[in-house]
């Protein structure tokens, strides 16, 4: 079972960015996902930035993967997305359909987590594509995985969001703007003044949802530590953790820990807690609503 760093899906600035892969370079992670999946305006960082990002973790023992925009709303947008699906030397997760018809029969790739990917004939469908993984959706649960693991087409890998905020929804507006009376247009990069997304309450204070930027994620953190021995058992090759700003590689140790049989899940949960936004969630893997926590993780 292989550990994996998904893409940032925060606007972080240019330095940030550069020295958080430096640190990933020597962190025992064993697959990297590479660039901007939620807002095309975010450009602290071009395609040959991330390019050389991904030739530095190459050299460094890590398989480099390019992410894809996951809501492509202009021609411009669309063009980016086909310089990167061309790139010609590094795998390419697609976030959308439109992504999955440019890399059709032309590289192996991987379908991400955006992509609803719900049932096996859909996986089937994405093998002849030429999929070489699948990312589950956060939503499903873990007897919908186990009825797709049965049926998966041969040479498929599983790959599983265990740690992180979840992405719940994109939309054409931006949240982070509104929040500050501003446009999309003129948004004044406010997101960036959130490294780890701005949390929304509720009236009585309770923590609800986190917005970042277009993207709506959850306000608890999704915790699946508990889970890596079943996980296993239901034969998935990969987990996967979302990058925050804090406590980023204490969390990577968490959780190489239990995937290496080296620390029990509990104390890796123990570890973990200082780093999770409003509390741990769980709900979708039992089949439960998303906000809540099941396995006490």
């Amino acid at each position: 079972m292989k550990l994996a760093l998904g893409p940032i899906p925060y606007f972080w600035n240019r330095v940030q960015v550069f020295d958080f892969y430096a640190r990933v370079a020597v962190a025992p992670v064993d697959i990297v996902y590479l660039g901007e999946t939620v807002c095309s305006k975010r450009r602290a960082l071009r395609l040959p930035d991330w390019l050389d990002i991904a030739e530095r973790l190459t050299a460094a023992g890590k398989e480099a993967v390019l992410s894809t925009l996951t809501l492509i709303e202009a021609e411009s947008e669309a063009a980016y997305m086909r310089t990167v699906t061309e790139n010609g030397r590094y795998a390419v997760e697609a976030n959308d359909m439109a992504a999955v018809n440019m890399l059709e029969g032309v590289t192996p790739f991987v379908i991400g987590p955006h992509v609803n990917v719900y049932n096996s004939r859909t996986l089937a469908l994405m093998a002849r594509a030429g999929a070489k993984r699948w990312v589950m959706p956060m939503e499903l649960d873990r007897d919908t995985l186990a009825a797709l693991q049965e049926q998966r087409p041969a040479g498929m890998e599983t790959e599983v969001f265990v740690f992180g905020r979840l992405p719940l929804a994109f939309s054409a507006r931006c949240f982070t703007a509104r929040a500050h009376n501003l446009s999309k247009d003129a948004c004044d990069f406010r997101c960036a003044d959130y490294p780890d997304g701005m949390e929304l309450r509720t009236r009585e204070g309770q923590s609800f949802l986190s917005l970042n930027g277009i993207q709506v994620q959850s306000g608890e953190t999704y915790n699946l530590v508990h889970e890596i021995s079943a996980l296993r058992a239901l034969g998935v090759d990969v987990l996967r953790l979302a990058p925050q700003a804090q406590g980023m590689f204490q969390i990577v140790e968490a959780f190489r820990g239990v995937m290496d049989g080296l620390q029990e899940s509990s104390a890796a949960a123990a570890m973990l807690e200082p780093y999770q936004a409003a509390g741990a969630c769980d709900g979708y893997w039992h089949g439960a609503p998303g906000m809540n926590r099941v396995s006490g993780g």
